[in-house]
Formats: structure tokens, C-alpha cells, sequence
């Protein structure tokens, strides 16, 4: 079953037990807690052992299974701590970026080279690393994905196919989105108005507000037999607390009313 849940980094403002709490309530079946520096740490790498017991306590109290983390930074030495820390914690999925440059065949390459040594370390502690495109990256459309998909040869690598990247780099995602199927094991879900560059204020990136087919998109999901982890990733200003359960309620009524009507919930 396709499983929804919510990037923790749209809680940012508050605790991680507070952020889950809200995600239970909106109907979520689980949760990507946010490892990412500077910006929101619900998974801080550098004390992850002290609040590992904690963090494992909120996901049985609640019923709300760990889905991903976002780290973002390719750092290889915080990413072996990642890949440590969601082995212990019961986190099956690391998502990042490709970095590099868009249109930079050297960075390209460059980045290639990197999610490859990076997907090696992540299959040594039994964890998926996931990669997305990215508009501004080296990997930022599906012709730069499929040249990922072909480069990198980890059975711990898989794709993070973000719908509102492919619509700003001038795709389509509903029809991008089965020509990478082989290797997606995670989506990253918000709505984007118009062609960007940057997805919009919070509030629009929840789905059904913008301009993207989300339908279409999650027709093309179930279409394609895909049953993995679909999070809502929110980005830009600090949100309260009200306003980022709005977000997520709002996001998960959309999405669940699609999946209903496509016969998969």
C-alpha cells in the first residue's frame, strides 16, 4: 500500500514529538523526520544516541512508523552517521540531493561518482539512499535522472521522484514519472504555481493548490504498482504550529480523496 506521511521540516518551529502528534491527527501513516542542518535537525546526528530511546518511544506510542529521513548533504562522514543512526532507529530511507551545477557536465559527472561511493556505504548498514532531481543541480530532469539511474549500480540506491522539480524543470511528471519507476523508492510530494523557480509560499505547496496534476500524478503511482512512501516535503518560511497542521491536513485530505478514488485506499 502506498504509504502517506509528512517531512517534519514543515514542523520546524516546534519539537519532534509535538510534529508528530499534529501528523498522527491529519490521518498520516507515518513520518520523514528531518536530519537537516541548519534548517531543522528532529533527527540531530550529533546526539542521535541519546535521543534514539526517546524518538523510538514517540513512533510505538503513536503508531507512526519512521518512512525516510532527509539529510541533504552529501557529507560523507554524516551520512555514514545517518546510515548508523536509521539502522539503529528503524529509518529505511536517507534522502538527498544530487548537488553539482544544472547543465555541468563536470559536476554531473562529479556527483555521479559521489552517490555511488555514497550508495555503497548505505547498503553496508542495510539503508536505501535516495536521490532526487533538483532544479539548479546536476541531476534536475528526467534525461539527467535516467543518466543516474544508469550510473549508479548500488542495490541501495533509488530514485526520489519530486513531482514539483520535474514540473519546474518544464515536465510532466504524470508521464516522467514511469520512466523511472525501476529505480523510485521514495516521492517527495508538494504542489508548485507556476513554472517557479523557487515551489512557492508554504501554504500553495499544499497539494491542490497549485498547478501541478497531482491527479494525474498519482494515477500514474497507482498505474505503475508502485507501494512505497510518499512524503509530504514542505520548504520555505517558519511556519506555527496552526498553520503547518493546515498544510498537512489539507495536503492529506487531497491526497487520500485521489487514492480513494483510484481504488488504492
Amino acid at each position: 500500500m502506498i504509504k502517506l506521511g509528512v517531512n517534519s521540516v514543515l514542523f520546524k518551529t516546534v519539537s519532534f514529538r509535538e510534529a508528530a502528534e499534529a501528523i498522527k491527527k491529519c490521518g498520516y501513516d507515518g513520518v520523514e523526520i528531518s536530519g537537516i542542518a541548519g534548517m531543522c535537525e528532529h533527527l540531530n546526528l550529533a546526539n542521535w544516541k541519546n535521543d534514539k530511546a526517546e524518538l523510538i518511544a514517540i513512533r510505538e506510542e503513536l503508531d507512526l512508523p519512521f518512512l525516510a529521513t532527509e539529510v541533504a548533504s552529501q557529507d560523507r562522514d554524516r551520512l555514514n552517521t545517518a546510515f548508523e543512526a536509521c539502522a539503529e532507529i528503524g529509518i529505511p530511507i536517507v534522502n538527498i540531493g544530487p548537488g553539482g551545477r544544472m547543465n555541468d557536465e563536470e559536476t554531473l559527472k562529479q556527483s555521479l561518482e559521489s552517490i555511488q561511493i555514497l550508495a555503497e556505504d548505505a547498503e553496508k548498514y542495510g539503508i536505501t539512499l535516495c536521490v532526487k532531481a533538483h532544479v539548479g543541480a546536476a541531476v534536475w530532469s528526467t534525461p539527467t535522472t535516467l543518466r543516474m539511474m544508469d550510473a549508479i549500480t548500488s542495490p541501495a540506491f533509488g530514485v526520489d521522484m519530486d513531482p514539483s522539480h520535474i514540473h519546474r524543470a518544464g515536465e510532466n511528471p504524470a508521464i516522467a514519472l514511469p520512466q523511472v519507476l525501476t529505480k523510485m523508492k521514495h516521492i517527495h510530494v508538494r504542489d508548485c504555481k507556476g513554472e517557479g523557480p523557487s515551489p512557492g509560499a508554504p501554504a500553495d505547496q499544499a497539494c491542490g493548490r497549485g498547478d501541478i496534476d497531482l491527479f494525474g500524478y498519482f494515477k500514474a503511482m497507482v498505474d505503475q504498482n508502485y507501494d512505497g512512501p510518499v512524503d509530504l516535503e514542505v520548504i520555505g518560511p517558519d511556519q506555527s504550529y496552526v498553520d503547518a497542521t493546515k498544510i498537512a491536513a489539507e495536503s492529506y485530505g487531497y491526497m487520500n480523496a485521489i487514492l480513494k478514488k483510484l481504488g488504492a485506499r
